[in-house]
């Protein structure tokens, strides 16, 4: 019989399928109507300690494109398919004592489903890092099953918080440690893809004591510009500044990340996040190592919280499982990280003439042997 449950850093998730922090998981009451649609998991929007304010207008749309010309805009046309998501929307605008007291409800609502808290300091001096542990303690009294560091949000102003810090191993390793210190259930980390090689991210939180890595959050990214209007297609005032890219657009990014990590990490854990709607894309995520799965932009457009999203999850992963029996296979573990060794150095794959292939080298230095029969021309 196929099995969907899944034991993922010590927790036991009735399904490896999750709402990631986002706009679907910003409410009490979206995150029990979640947990109602069959979600096994649910991350919450990242709760900081400073106030956030938003910009004025839509803080996130959608981008579609359209066969005929490849054209991508967030307009709206028939036959056009979604392209991405697009958002510049900051953390939680709620303090944490307004989710306190959620996180206890919610808990006492469903007792066996996940819930993990995001939460998100500064890292410029020991006060930010015990605001870290603040955090930390707070939402792991409140009943939290554990915490997701935002060490990944691309668009925040101030330059020891999200992306600022994912992209600095040291701080990355630091803010970690801080949060590990005084955790008593299982710590994750969100880490931004904006860097140069995530793995080495991926090993300073691991070393800071992290229990999983969660990746990817958004691209750094701006919308187009509406060549008629020669506006941007989102913007305030005519401004605009750099936001998240996700969705659709970077399932093939997000999987060479966390590829790379799977390979340089293959013991730990890892919650794969981009471009997630059905099965046939998280199952890349688990054929690659991952434990679990994340999804935002589809839930976003499915009743704000991904009923049918989560129905068509399940029915996948029953329907491989039922598929696959006859290998053995009845959960997800069975097959997890299989053919992450199938991803390789270019050099590695083979050439119609591999013998001679010379790594991308000409054999002498600076331009290439004449071809004898070009040389008698």
């Amino acid at each position: 019989m196929a099995d969907r449950r899944v034991t993922f850093t010590g927790l036991e998730f009735e399904n490896p399928f999750l709402l990631s922090s986002a706009p679907p998981t910003e409410s009490e009451s979206n995150i029990m109507r979640a947990f109602e649609a069959g979600w096994g998991g649910v991350v919450t929007k990242t709760i900081g300690l400073h106030p956030v304010t938003n910009v004025v207008g839509a803080k996130a749309k959608f981008m579609r494109t359209s066969p005929d010309d490849a054209s991508v805009s967030m307009k709206k046309r028939p036959g056009a398919a979604l392209h991405s998501s697009w958002n510049w929307e900051l953390i939680s605008d709620k303090q944490l004592d307004w989710w306190v007291p959620r996180i206890q409800r919610i808990k006492a609502a469903f007792p066996k489903r996940m819930l993990i808290a995001s939460i998100m300091a500064g890292s410029g001096n020991d006060k930010e890092l015990r605001n870290w542990q603040l955090l930390t303690e707070a939402v792991q009294d409140a009943g939290a099953d554990g915490i997701e560091c935002n060490y990944s949000c691309p668009h925040m102003d101030r330059k020891d918080m999200g992306s600022n810090i994912g992209k600095d191993s040291e701080l990355c390793s630091v803010v970690t440690e801080a949060v590990v210190e005084v955790a008593k259930i299982p710590v994750w980390t969100k880490l931004t893809p904006a860097t140069g090689d995530i793995t080495v991210e991926a090993g300073a939180v691991f070393r800071g004591g992290a229990d999983a890595v969660v990746s990817s959050n958004t691209f750094p990214s701006l919308p187009v510009i509406d060549p008629a209007t020669l506006e941007f297609e989102i913007n305030v005032d005519g401004l605009v500044s750099s936001g998240g890219l996700g969705g659709p657009a970077i399932l093939p990014m997000s999987l060479a990340n966390m590829a790379r990590m799977t390979q340089a990490f293959p013991d730990k854990a890892f919650s794969g996040i981009g471009g997630i709607s059905d099965f046939s894309q998280a199952l890349s995520y688990f054929l690659l190592g991952c434990g679990t799965v994340q999804v935002c932009t589809a839930a976003m457009l499915d009743s704000a919280v991904g009923p049918n999203v989560i129905k068509r999850l399940n029915a996948g992963l029953d329907a491989f499982l039922e598929a696959n029996a006859s290998k053995g296979w009845k959960r997800v573990e069975d097959f997890r990280g299989i053919r992450r060794d199938r991803v390789v150095l270019q050099s590695q794959i083979r050439r119609p003439e591999g013998d001679g292939y010379q790594g991308g080298y000409e054999p002498v230095e600076g331009y290439a042997a004449p071809d004898a029969a070009e040389a008698k021309a």
